[in-house]
């Protein structure tokens, strides 16, 4: 793994960790490749440039997909491969958002140092120049069905290496390269299949999507840990031995966060004793055991994506022995079902957060709170309306957790009769995390009210430290206000990652 606080990342193919896809396609550090991967990758072109003068090879010296029997005379193979890229370049809609095109070139160029493929170093290298210059291409939303991988959205990175198609801010690429006195890339025999033949924007989208999840999943654990304060809850039911009964490692670990979060809390302490309460409500009780499930899930996910970044993506392969070979390598279906468990897992984190937002608010069982923590009853409306926009979200994600990767539409004159739609397993996995962060935000700005309205008890220390966070940005209890922009705040500041530092669970 590369330090995250150097700005070189040094690409070897072999040794890129989730962390790494990340810093490539949010921090922009200046990419190198490795002389070993140099040396890889020039080993295994000479192995395609001697099949380039033999018999027939795919994707070398033949056509492609269900045109793959179809031979391709020595002077028509660079027009092949810069055709391949042009008419793949297919996709539709809205652009893809920038880290992903930025993760999806870094996994190709990966993929190419790895000596599979048999491209020349330079591909690679031109790849690189793309992320050292900010230089993103305009990659759009639809085009991939995952198997052979992420081909349109490839071919659309492609376009801009090859000085055509345009870039994510709509200037034509060509300016773009010039301007960064980046040579325009000639393709070569096997090039334009190497850089189109990847499941690199679903491994990408994965990889961002395992590291916002886990962040987002410790700020599940500490939102929930404020309404348990808010609530007058208790949190004997997070006790270590009694978790220890049913040893799933998720589990584990929300139940210790939040013994951590609510270590020594005033207000959990102030009813102790004389409570006449027996237990709390399944959405208190029950948090780590959904919370920690979640969790697994994720470790799941984290494993499939590490696996992936371990594998050679393309087809074919150049093998170590000089032999060249078709195969599967490219279907994306390990990725799509790993997205799709998680996409379930963190809908219904969200679903039982919505249920705790819901106790908040209902005056019949929030233990002696103002209707929807509203300031003068009757008058104002208090947070109602922000618990409508969370069970929004939840029903949003009921829809989006529809598992994509069952389905499956033959394409290719029926080459490719089985699909993987893993490309819009992660995409719609990008918009369960983000609607999850968005309910957890209401969660936030609740919990954070209903402690205060606690006042003069107080919460433990992290908590604490949570809601005066959220105070520098969202006021306290007082009249209706505005409403939508405190929960944007809320938002954003729960995508800085700044409520885990202050809580001590980064």
């Amino acid at each position: 793994m590369t330090d995250p606080n150097q700005t070189t990342l040094r690409l070897d193919g072999r040794s890129v960790t989730i962390e790494d896809v990340v810093r490539a396609a949010r921090s922009r550090p200046t990419i190198e490749l490795t002389s070993a991967a140099m040396e890889r990758m020039q080993t295994a072109r000479e192995i395609v440039e001697r099949l380039a003068e033999g018999e027939p090879t795919y994707g070398v010296s033949t056509g492609f997909g269900a045109l793959a029997s179809v031979a391709i005379p020595t002077e028509r193979r660079r027009a092949l491969q810069v055709a391949l890229v042009r008419s793949h370049a297919a996709g539709m809609g809205d652009p893809v958002e920038t880290d992903v095109v930025r993760a999806m070139i870094f996994l190709r160029a990966r993929t190419l140092a790895l000596g599979h493929s048999g491209t020349r170093p330079v591909v690679a290298e031109r790849m690189v120049q793309l992320l050292n210059n900010d230089i993103t291409p305009l990659v759009p939303e639809f085009g991939s069905l995952g198997a052979s991988g992420d081909l349109a959205p490839l071919a659309h990175a492609a376009m801009a290496l090859l000085g055509e198609g345009e870039l994510a801010d709509g200037s034509p690429a060509s300016d773009a390269l010039a301007a960064a006195g980046i040579e325009p890339l000639t393709l070569e025999e096997k090039e334009g299949l190497a850089l189109t033949n990847g499941t690199d924007g679903i491994l990408g989208m994965l990889c961002l999507s395992v590291a916002d999840a886990a962040q987002l999943l410790d700020q599940a654990d500490l939102t929930c840990a404020l309404t348990v304060e808010g609530l007058l809850a208790t949190d004997r039911a997070y006790a270590a031995d009694l978790q220890a009964l049913r040893p799933h490692p998720g589990q584990a670990t929300s139940a210790a966060n939040l013994r951590s979060l609510l270590a020594d809390s005033p207000i959990i302490a102030s009813h102790r004793v004389g409570d006449a309460r027996v237990q709390d409500a399944y959405s208190i009780r029950c948090t780590p055991q959904v919370h920690g499930a979640a969790r697994d899930t994720l470790d799941h996910a984290r494993l499939v994506a590490e696996r992936e970044l371990a594998s050679a993506i393309d087809n074919p392969m150049v093998m170590s022995d000089g032999r060249v070979e078709s195969g599967g390598n490219f279907h994306g279906a390990p990725l799509g079902f790993a997205a799709d468990f998680l996409a379930i897992a963190l809908a219904e984190v969200g679903a039982i957060t919505e249920r705790r937002i819901d106790r908040l608010l209902d005056h019949n069982r929030s233990h002696g709170l103002n209707p929807f923590l509203a300031d003068e009853v009757g008058v104002d409306s208090g947070l109602m309306i922000g618990h409508y926009t969370a069970a929004a979200l939840c029903s949003e994600n009921k829809r989006l957790a529809a598992p994509a990767s069952v389905d499956s539409l033959p394409t290719s004159a029926m080459q490719e009769d089985h699909v993987s739609m893993a490309w819009h397993a992660t995409r719609k996995l990008r918009k369960v995390i983000d609607n999850v962060r968005r309910i957890l935000a209401v969660e936030y700005v609740a919990g954070a009210r209903a402690i205060d309205l606690r006042t003069p008890l107080q919460p433990a220390e992290p908590t604490r430290r949570a809601v005066s966070l959220l105070r520098e940005v969202v006021p306290g209890p007082g009249p209706d206000r505005y409403l939508s922009p405190e929960l944007k705040a809320a938002d954003q500041l729960l995508a800085s990652g700044r409520p885990n530092e202050v809580a001590g669970l980064s």
